[in-house]
């Protein structure tokens, strides 16, 4: 049972430097994902004073509705369809075998997308979202394979945490891409002068801010790329090997190499019983884990239409609530120096502890407990916001508006959006583990867009006088809010569909252990048969 000995020794491993090695290498594409991710809000408002300012009008220039929503969200159609492609190819070639390309994709896009070229607005904004698809399609790669690549190595006492760690990164990734913003920013406005927008609109915005949002975009590539020999050199995990491709004794030869466990494999090799090769859409899948791919991914999707939504349009919730000052007020590059410290702020306080608590915790109380308790108080918060929302737009309730708002945040990193990034890693079939994660991940990004184009939108003032330029009236931040409440309460009780997998093994969950205990009986049989034919 050459299976079993090294699922058995990879489930009882003690933890080891290689695991911490792992977390390092699968993360920094997190790391970058997140960056990339993120840092295109930091730089939308500095894209319309550059590219779309107009003469004599009393605000700074803005991206037109069309512009913003592609800008913003191109990225999150690339990842959508780069997390059900990969998620299918990684199954099918493995993990290791794909792994290094989608990094290389991520390096490519990002340095392009900072080189965006063309003398007219249009131009620019094309090529951007062009390089920021491909982007996205690499960065969409990372989700199944680097969720599925730490589960199969990790141990079933601590897989939670180091599965929550690889996706924490993200987290830094935030940090990262404001506290860089931040630098450059202050970098900028010490050496380029300029007056506030009201003083001068045209010297407000200064021929060099051209180069501070390229040098933004073009830094994500930095962790990737230096990563990217480390992901070379892992080896195939050894669940896909064994399992898989149904050769065990190579598994326990490349675990051996890497991780300080003893595994003896044997000459004898499961041969595949074809009745237990269901596939994604047989009747056998559908029984045995339809609903749960249901509870995954409708999870995921809920949890994305409320996350994005308030990750990528912040901004202009600090700006509606006064914490960021009007943009008149401010120079093109102080602006993105504002904006940038605001999110930092939630990022520091909020963002980054929540990922963290879901790391510590997550063994000990389990998925759905944490899952659960956060879409229970992003809907409570979201409530909180949104019904008495004039109380929190004066003057002297607006720090409490961004405590509360902070709150969501914690509560969905040390909640849903750690979960449902763990959970599908650990619950499906081996050979179709990859896949399954994808399709999740995928129907989060479908929300992630949902949330990030629609809110865009919403969020508008119901006053035809306060809308934005280009835009027509919405149902305001404060029903926005409402709306996001409502969808985080759905969340909820669609996560009573997702089974808990805390301290048990992949094979236990997807019951694959079964599968092997069936080939291997058949084997034994077959042998059985032969030695009684010589008799």
């Amino acid at each position: 049972m050459a299976a079993d000995n090294v699922l058995n020794a990879l489930d009882v491993a003690k933890t080891q430097w290689y695991h911490f090695t792992a977390i390092v290498i699968a993360g920094m594409g997190f790391f970058t994902d997140a960056y990339d991710l993120f840092c295109i809000s930091l730089v939308t408002k500095l894209l319309g004073r550059i590219y779309y300012h107009v003469d004599g009008s009393s605000k700074p220039g803005t991206l037109p509705p069309n512009v913003s929503a592609a800008v913003n969200g191109v990225a999150l159609c690339g990842t959508l369809a780069g997390q059900l492609f990969f998620g299918w190819l990684g199954d099918k070639l493995g993990r290791k075998r794909v792994y290094g390309l989608t990094l290389m994709l991520m390096v490519v896009a990002s340095i392009a997308s900072g080189l965006s070229f063309g003398k007219e607005p249009k131009a620019v904004m094309a090529t951007l979202c062009f390089f920021r698809f491909w982007l996205g399609f690499g960065i969409g790669g990372d989700y199944p394979l680097s969720a599925t690549i730490m589960s199969e190595y990790a141990n079933k006492k601590t897989r939670g945490a180091f599965i929550a760690a690889v996706f924490a990164m993200q987290g830094f990734g935030i940090l990262a891409g404001g506290i860089f913003a931040i630098i450059m920013s202050s970098i900028f406005n010490a050496i380029f002068k300029a007056p506030t927008y009201e003083v001068d609109p045209i010297a407000s915005t200064v021929q060099q801010a051209d180069y501070l949002w390229r040098i933004i975009l073009m830094v994500g590539a930095l962790p990737a790329a230096i990563t990217y020999y480390w992901r070379m050199k892992m080896p195939e995990t050894a669940r896909y090997t064994a399992l898989v491709a149904k050769n065990a004794n190579q598994a326990a030869k490349d675990m051996s190499k890497v991780m300080q466990v003893e595994i003896k494999p044997d000459n004898v090799q499961p041969v595949q019983d074809s009745s237990n090769s269901f596939g994604l859409f047989s009747k056998h899948f559908a029984r045995r884990h339809g609903l749960h791919l249901l509870g995954t991914a409708s999870t995921w999707f809920l949890l994305d239409i409320a996350f994005y939504s308030q990750n990528l349009f912040q901004k202009d919730i600090f700006t509606a609530v006064g914490w960021i000052p009007p943009a008149k007020t401010m120079n093109a590059i102080d602006e993105v120096y504002r904006i940038a410290r605001a999110q930092t702020l939630i990022a520091l306080c909020s963002t980054v502890p929540g990922y963290w608590f879901t790391v510590a915790l997550i063994d000990r109380i389990g998925r759905f407990a944490i899952q659960l308790l956060g879409f229970s108080c992003m809907t409570l918060f979201m409530f909180a916001l949104g019904i008495p929302y004039h109380h929190w737009t004066l003057k002297e309730n607006r720090i409490g508006f961004v405590i509360m708002y902070a709150l969501t945040f914690f509560f969905a990193n040390f909640g849903p959006n750690s979960t449902t990034f763990v959970v599908p890693a650990e619950i499906f079939p081996a050979r179709l583990r990859s896949t399954c994660h994808g399709i999740s991940a995928a129907a989060g990004k479908a929300g992630a867009i949902i949330g990030a184009f629609g809110f865009l939108y919403a969020a508008q003032s119901q006053d035809p006088a306060k809308v934005d330029a280009g835009y027509k009236p919405g149902i305001g931040v404060r029903n926005s809010l409402i709306v996001l409440g409502i969808v985080n309460f759905l969340g909820l009780l669609l996560t009573f569909l997702v089974p808990e997998s805390k301290g048990k093994s992949l094979e236990e969950m997807s019951r694959e252990n079964e599968e092997v205990r069936d080939e291997t009986n058949v084997v034994e049989k077959d042998a059985l048969n032969n030695s009684l034919s010589y008799v």
